[in-house]
């Protein structure tokens, strides 16, 4: 929805641009970022954008002035679509080889249409990478159900009211405000009791790094909790470890396992994902695997592996 021209966006009666153009367009960009959250797949964030933008074209002219606020309107529409994406996506992660996780996201100067020409993505379409887009949050938001995700994102990250909640989830306000506090609740014991300084996290991953192409399994050790977990995503298009290891000499020995497996063209590098220190392998200047991380003062808590192609068409090499 990035035209300016054509009988999507052309008022008929008046024979020229809808002079609302840029400024209904100018909502994109907020609305993608909405529907990530909500979604936890670009994928399916842009698709329901789409939708979204189609339903304000497919009414009238007249309708569409008897709008007062289409900002409003749109994300009334999108939460809607997004609400019921949530319900359907339960049932197709059923189905879904392997464990789910949310597709990850490159810092900017990254960023890609996953085009083979490696064009750069309309910058409307980029997510703001901040705390509520790392993959641990959206994790926790997974484990929220549909209403509660939305009340919560809209809330608590977009500071929509309650009355304004209540108009897409069709329930009262007071009953948004409750679902929005389980969710709160959800993040907050998810979370570490305190945060981990940025600099430190990321020095925590690039030792992480150091010892496994070391293949130092005491490093990896003590760099993990001993209650760490790692989960991989795969979607069936690729290979990984089917299901989650649990402890952190477990995982070690995992990922001695894997650096030794190792082709000899694969790179390992200190990528940002989701706003958040990480690690990308590389063949052949293609990213091939994502890992994001949990980090509690100086230990891994969570390593998340995305291997899954369809989650990766926004990645480049540097």
């Amino acid at each position: 929805m990035t035209t300016r021209s054509g009988p999507d966006t052309a008022d008929p009666a008046r024979g020229r641009l809808d002079p609302g153009l840029d400024a209904i367009m100018s909502e994109r960009r907020r609305l993608i970022n909405v529907a990530y959250r909500l979604l936890g797949s670009l994928a399916e964030a842009e698709d329901a954008v789409q939708e979204t933008y189609a339903r304000w074209y497919a009414m009238s002219p007249r309708q569409r002035d008897a709008i007062a606020s289409p900002g409003a309107w749109l994300t009334t529409v999108a939460g809607r679509i997004c609400l019921n994406l949530l319900g359907s996506a339960r049932v197709r992660r059923e189905i879904y080889v392997g464990e789910w996780l949310p597709e990850p996201l490159p810092e900017s100067t990254q960023w890609s249409t996953g085009r083979p020409d490696g064009t750069t993505a309309d910058p409307a379409d980029r997510v703001t990478l901040d705390e509520s887009v790392s993959l641990a949050f959206l994790v926790v938001l997974e484990s929220m159900t549909p209403a509660e995700r939305v009340a919560f994102v809209l809330h608590d990250v977009f500071c929509h009211s309650f009355a304004e909640v209540a108009a897409i989830v069709g329930r009262t306000p007071a009953a948004c405000r409750q679902l929005a506090s389980s969710g709160r609740r959800r993040v907050r014991a998810a979370r570490p009791s305190t945060a981990t300084p940025a600099d430190r996290r990321a020095g925590v991953v690039r030792d992480f790094k150091q010892a496994w192409e070391a293949k130092d399994i005491d490093a990896l050790i003590g760099l993990l909790d001993p209650d760490a977990i790692a989960v991989a995503d795969g979607g069936g298009l690729a290979t990984t470890f089917p299901h989650p290891i649990a402890g952190g000499e477990r995982i070690a020995h995992a990922w001695i396992e894997i650096a030794r497996r190792r082709p000899a063209d694969m790179t390992f590098l200190e990528r940002t994902v989701n706003g958040q220190p990480g690690l990308v392998a590389e063949q052949d200047g293609v990213t091939v695997t994502v890992f994001a991380f949990d980090v509690a003062g100086d230990r891994i808590r969570r390593i998340w592996v995305v291997r899954n192609p369809e989650k990766l068409r926004h990645w480049t090499a540097s």
